[in-house]
């Protein structure tokens, strides 16, 4: 509920926020939390719409921290001083990496805070970092990057950020899975992580924000990627293109290398994985 209030107290104070227009420096943001208890019945649900074999020994899926650092996230982007709305933003890239695993009973500590702005062919991306603490030390980071949606000058607003090694032969890589998704699952997702961002709804919610469609939250998409190789500690992806829903989409993988495509080729997703950042390199 708490969380719920956020998005909605976000949606409200991004009402004239002009994001085109913004020249000022990105005021750095700073929120965490101590202690954090981790509900063993909801990560068994998220588990479970993501494609994760139950977690019964108690680690947790190197993205479900994430899902525990959102409402310090959502919290920032709701804020007034935060330039970009929160209704829209767009989720466009994800880096994660973990020395260590977390498990059910530890109480991490939680904190994100902004790292920038930079200029995206189609608007203005914020970067936010989140870390997990034990003991003082960092055992997980997560840097996520989300755009708010705009028009841009001609020749504007190229992509400082890389894509992820191995993005260029994301229509190469051979086809592993082929999973349908059900017209529900924005919804299904939302409940497990808090995001209740109208573009993942209904076609009615997301209509507004630009989609005909609702569309799945990109970390599903994650989520579910790596949950068929649910040993990686290290996950660096690029969200190409929304996926509307319902849809089907083609799991393809070698090596470290993996991508999502459409049954028409379109690549939503590619990315690179491994058990360490210098491995999924070296690969």
């Amino acid at each position: 509920m708490a969380l719920l209030l956020t998005l909605a107290r976000g949606a409200v104070a991004g009402v004239g926020k002009r994001p085109a227009a913004f020249r000022g420096e990105l005021p750095e943001l700073r929120l965490s939390r101590p202690g954090v208890r981790i509900d063993a019945a909801r990560l068994a649900a998220y588990a479970e719409v993501c494609g994760f074999a139950d977690p019964g020994s108690g680690v947790l899926p190197l993205t479900y921290p994430h899902i525990l650092g959102f409402p310090l996230a959502a919290r920032i982007m709701a804020a007034r001083a935060f330039p970009l709305p929160l209704a829209g933003l767009v989720h466009t890239g994800t880096t994660i990496s973990a020395r260590g695993a977390l498990r059910v009973t530890d109480r991490p500590e939680l904190s994100v805070r902004t790292e920038g702005l930079r200029a995206h062919r189609r608007g203005t991306e914020v970067v936010l970092v989140t870390r997990a603490r034990l003991g003082g030390e960092v055992v997980w980071e997560d840097r996520s990057t989300y755009l708010a949606r705009h028009r841009v000058a001609d020749g504007a607003g190229a992509r400082a950020a890389e894509r992820p090694a191995g993005g260029e032969t994301a229509g190469e890589l051979p086809e592993r899975e082929v999973w349908p998704l059900p017209a529900d699952l924005g919804r299904r997702h939302a409940r497990v992580s808090g995001d209740w961002n109208p573009i993942h709804l209904y076609a009615w919610t997301a209509r507004p924000l630009g989609f005909r469609r609702p569309i799945v939250h990109g970390m599903w998409t994650l989520a579910r990627c790596v949950a068929v190789r649910p040993e990686v500690r290290y996950v660096s992806v690029e969200f190409r293109r929304p996926v509307p829903l319902p849809a089907t989409v083609h799991y393809a993988a070698q090596g470290p290398d993996f991508a999502l495509r459409g049954p028409d080729g379109v690549v939503h997703l590619v990315g690179r994985a491994g058990l360490t950042a210098s491995s999924a390199r070296r690969a």
